[in-house]
Formats: structure tokens, sequence, C-alpha cells
């Protein structure tokens, strides 16, 4: 799994910064991301949900790892 600009006690310090970012496009859904998030994404794992996924990267982040123009 691979989460993206998650809102943690961790990235506190960057709030403002990525807050802009964001309002400015940087996450097509225009959102930090949450720990549910991350959270609902292990539990469709855990529950084998996906069954004929082998060996792939989850990416949870709301879209960062999309390749723009």
């Amino acid at each position: 799994m691979r989460p993206g600009i998650m809102a943690t006690d961790m990235t506190a310090a960057v709030k403002e910064k990525y807050d802009r970012m964001i309002a400015e496009g940087l996450i097509p859904q225009g959102r930090w991301g949450t720990a549910e998030d991350v959270g609902l994404a292990a539990s469709m794992l855990l529950k084998g949900q996906l069954p004929f996924s082998t060996g792939e990267v989850l990416n949870v982040d709301g879209g960062l790892h999309l390749e723009r123009l």
C-alpha cells in the first residue's frame, strides 16, 4: 500500500503548505488523506476482495500519483 499526503500528527507542521498546494490542484480528490482512507483499503485487502490481484501497489493517495500534462 502506498499512501499519499495524510493528515497525521507527523504532517501537522506542514499543514498550511499542503493546504495551499491541495487547493491549487496537487491532489485530484482535493483533500488530505485520512487514516480511515488507509483503513478502508487495508480492510478490502484483508477481506480478500481483490482475489485476482497479485503483487500490486495500491495507491491510497487521492490521485497524487496520476501523470499530468
